[in-house]
């Protein structure tokens, strides 16, 4: 196997069209600092990097946890991984899961020493850096894998939306204003729409597995409001927070994403068959950064 391949099988296992969920939060929390008037560049690198090694392990434990518990068959409706056809062996990636929990563990470290104001910042941060790092890798790992209980969708809203949103925006201001829960819920929520387009695409590959996702229990066509849901409280979400804090028509750039969201929810929601949705994980991932983006820009113009 030569270099570049090697290259490209790890990249593809790393899934980088998740990648924009893990940058997604950084821009939020790090808008909401330069709104509070305590934006840090350096801060914002570091904890973009912390972040990204924290999706990655969380892809690679997601699919040692899967390979583990043969979950994942090549019957499955999403793109082939690569430890399904043996491009790379469970010992591997479990070096890997390995191999990132220590990156994720140094860069969330260095991130806190350069942040940080107190004692009680520096045991609080590394001690949700370990607690982040256990929750990306017991997903799908272990006997109680909380992705296989259903729960997957709130620990992604929590670690997505709250932790990631509201712990970048601490280390920049050293405050937490309670204004800004309502745009980490709204983050945290399209994140979780992600996952959530990913569950229902494999709806019935997980049920064979015995991976009661939410979808799982309550049905694809519940998953499908679910999944509109999702969208619809998140747009609420960021317009409650311009509605009360912007004083400028840029506060409201993200409302320029919302047609995109309708089309997006409308097909998810007419769609009732699970292959129809392999090309939109990546749609949705996509939307969820560029809505970002432009509130978080919306905030630097206004």
């Amino acid at each position: 196997m030569n270099q570049h391949s090697t290259f490209s099988i790890w990249f593809t296992t790393a899934r980088p069209r998740t990648l924009p969920l893990a940058l997604a939060s950084i821009i939020v929390g790090s808008a909401l600092a330069y709104w509070a008037g305590h934006f840090d560049v350096i801060t914002t690198l570091l904890a973009f990097i912390t972040t990204i090694l924290l999706q990655v392990l969380s892809n690679f434990a997601n699919d040692y946890g899967d390979h583990v518990k043969g979950s994942d068959t090549k019957e499955r409706i999403g793109p082939l991984r690569a430890i399904q056809h043996g491009a790379i062996t469970g010992g591997q990636l479990r070096n890997a899961v390995i191999l990132l929990s220590l990156l994720s563990f140094i860069a969330g470290v260095g991130l806190t020493v350069y942040a940080y104001q107190s004692i009680q910042d520096l045991v609080v941060f590394i001690s949700l850096g370990v607690i982040s790092i256990v929750a990306a890798i017991t997903y799908t790992v272990g006997k109680k894998a909380y992705g296989y209980l259903g729960l997957g969708d709130l620990f992604v809203l929590i670690f997505f939306g709250f932790v990631a949103v509201i712990g970048i925006f601490y280390l920049q201001a050293h405050s937490i204003p309670a204004m800004i829960f309502i745009p980490a819920f709204g983050c945290g929520l399209l994140s979780v729409a992600v996952l959530n387009i990913n569950n229902l695409r494999d709806i019935n590959q997980d049920k064979q597995a015995g991976k009661n996702t939410l979808i799982v229990r309550i049905g694809s066509q519940n998953g499908r409001i679910y999944h509109v849901t999702l969208l619809v409280l998140a747009v609420v979400s960021y317009l409650i927070f311009a509605i009360s804090e912007f004083k400028h028509w840029y506060s409201f750039l993200f409302l320029l994403v919302v047609p995109l969201l309708a089309k997006h929810g409308l097909f998810v929601y007419r769609h009732k068959d699970p292959i129809e949705l392999r090309p939109i994980l990546g749609q949705m991932a996509g939307l969820a950064l560029i809505t970002n983006l432009l509130f978080g820009l919306g905030i630097f113009l206004g």
